[in-house]
């Protein structure tokens, strides 16, 4: 006997070999078919003061199984997963989520509504259709992005370099010194528009979406007296931590390659790729640092 999953069989249609068309299973023949055998809801045995014994859990997964797998196959299987097999793998792959906040008790066995509802976003996602070879991640992934536990000035360093890279250096007398601190300008502040002409049509970008510029360590030191909160303490070895900051790759060279001095006089540096504005808001705002005013439009 050959048994054929995928019709038709045409190139069976010859004499002498019978064959036997059988239908695939409806919408309740599945159901019933999966509620034969209810998963288990508790895994371990609750607690004897919760007077909820064998019978009972057999009671409540034989009520819940069912319509779990109902609302399965109206949301994925119908469409996606009418074979028996496959709609039998989706039920059990999504099993134990549904039912976590029942095992948490944030919900009852017999409030399937308001579990539905809950837990909808289980019914949305496709890709639990999806088989693979290679185990999917029981964890949340992690942002690939790097942390470094930075030293207070080399926060400071960091900030500024950002600023150095993404501001012009024409605006650095506007927003660096100190007589000009008052005229600079506020976010979402602003003068009206004078005369009534037609608004301009062209867009700018955003300046931390374009490529970062380079700048001279001189700039830099200039940027990071201006931004500091206090006077910058003798003992500490500024040039040491930006080479510091250039060994992690947070500070870039772009000048003077091939010296093997990485704070050779004359050479230019820029923020790595890593260095991001929202990298950066996070740095300002662990450093209670207004970065919105210093950052050029």
């Amino acid at each position: 006997m050959l048994i054929v999953q995928h019709p038709s069989p045409r190139f069976l249609h010859q004499t002498g070999i019978p064959h036997i068309l059988f239908q695939p299973y409806t919408r309740n023949q599945s159901i019933h078919i999966l509620s034969r055998q209810p998963a288990d809801i508790f895994l371990e045995p609750p607690p004897e003061d919760m007077d909820y014994d064998d019978e009972t859990h057999q009671e409540d997964k034989t009520w819940l199984w069912p319509r779990f797998c109902a609302a399965v196959w109206d949301s994925l299987a119908q469409n996606a997963a009418r074979d028996l097999v496959a709609f039998r793998d989706v039920c059990h792959k999504l099993w134990r989520p549904f039912i976590a906040p029942v095992v948490k008790g944030d919900f009852g066995t017999r409030d399937f509504s308001r579990l539905l509802v809950s837990q909808r976003r289980l019914f949305q996602d496709e890709s639990i259709l999806l088989d693979s070879i290679i185990a999917q991640p029981t964890t949340t992934p992690q942002t690939k992005r790097q942390d470094h536990e930075l030293p207070y000035y080399a926060k400071w360093l960091l900030v500024s370099a950002y600023l150095a890279s993404f501001n012009p250096a024409k605006l650095d007398a506007l927003y660096f010194m100190k007589s000009t601190e008052r005229k600079r300008r506020k976010k979402g502040g602003g003068t009206a528009r004078s005369g009534g002409g037609r608004p301009s049509q062209n867009r700018k970008i955003p300046r931390h979406l374009l490529a970062a510029s380079a700048f001279t360590l001189d700039r830099l030191m200039s940027i990071l007296h201006a931004i500091l909160p206090h006077d910058l303490r003798s003992t500490i070895d500024v040039y040491t931590q930006v080479a510091t900051l250039t060994s992690l790759r947070l500070l870039v060279r772009s000048g003077g390659i091939g010296s093997s001095d990485p704070l050779e006089p004359g050479g230019k540096w820029r923020v790595g790729p890593a260095v991001s504005w929202e990298y950066v808001q996070a740095l300002a705002r662990g450093l209670d640092f207004g970065l919105l005013d210093y950052v050029a439009e």
